[in-house]
């Protein structure tokens, strides 16, 4: 018998498999780890877009975690889409009362890529309550801008600025993502108490970047029991994305923007179907 690492996500469902739990689940198997799920709400989404959201009560998101860690051990824990502040405080709750259970990546979702709100506006602030719980936290720039109140950064020296102050109101470190700059190279900011790093990848010329968020902070949950550290995972985490966002025009996923390709290191090239 075998043990692998034990990643927890806790997130929305897609119907279409690219982004939240299924996209989580599939980042996890790809990279060698066990995935276990607290489901937070119920979407109705495909590459097009998302039509509606149906959100789990928060005393059931909280008997689903207490559930599962009186019986699995979870090594790393991935925090996604919560929808709104009741769920927030259940899910800190939960965290509060297992201090040291596991280190927290907080994906802090609140746009999806087709522009769908996923978190409501009384919430935004509230996910700040989560930061003290972070082992890593990765907003993209809308999402930074939010959590601190102010302006999207327009240039990675802002991103850094902002990464740090994220960094002070209580996460031991921060990956800011760049994908919204301009420019050939997609790069994001790392910040911890080892220093500051810029984390550059090719940008992929690709229009099927479903769930990339989703995936990346996944990615470094599976990573991380494993890791030698969290920058260590967040490098591995954006290497592995990056092949599989060259791998996403293979795969031929609903009439909108496709999902990124999890599995591009063990499929063969699909076989045309009819």
């Amino acid at each position: 018998m075998s043990r692998p690492p034990v990643v927890l996500s806790i997130a929305g469902s897609d119907p279409s498999g690219g982004a939240g739990i299924q996209a989580d689940l599939k980042t996890f198997s790809a990279l060698g780890a066990y995935g276990t799920t607290v489901i937070t709400a119920l979407t109705a989404q495909s590459t097009l877009g998302v039509t509606g959201i149906h959100a789990v009560p928060p005393a059931f998101v909280r008997q689903q975690l207490d559930t599962l860690v009186a019986d699995v051990r979870v090594d790393a824990i991935k925090i996604g889409m919560l929808g709104d502040a009741a769920t927030v405080r259940a899910v800190a709750g939960f965290l509060g009362d297992h201090p040291g259970l596991a280190p927290v990546v907080l994906d802090p979702v609140m746009v999806s890529t087709s522009g769908a709100r996923l978190l409501a506006e009384e919430a935004e602030q509230a996910i700040g309550d989560l930061l003290p719980h972070a082992r890593v936290v990765t907003p993209n720039i809308p999402e930074a801008a939010v959590l601190l109140g102010e302006g999207a950064a327009t240039s990675t020296e802002d991103l850094l600025r902002q990464a740090r102050a994220l960094r002070a109101r209580g996460a031991q470190a921060v990956l800011a993502k760049g994908g919204h700059l301009t420019g050939h190279d997609a790069t994001d900011v790392w910040i911890d108490d080892d220093g500051e790093h810029l984390l550059g990848a090719r940008r992929v010329p690709t229009a099927n970047t479903h769930g990339t968020g989703c995936s990346l902070s996944s990615a470094i949950a599976a990573l991380l029991p494993r890791s030698g550290s969290p920058l260590s995972a967040a490098r591995e985490a954006k290497t592995w994305l990056s092949a599989a966002l060259e791998g996403a025009d293979t795969l031929e996923i609903g009439h909108g923007p496709g999902p990124v390709h999890h599995f591009h290191r063990w499929w063969d090239q699909p076989v045309a179907t009819r």
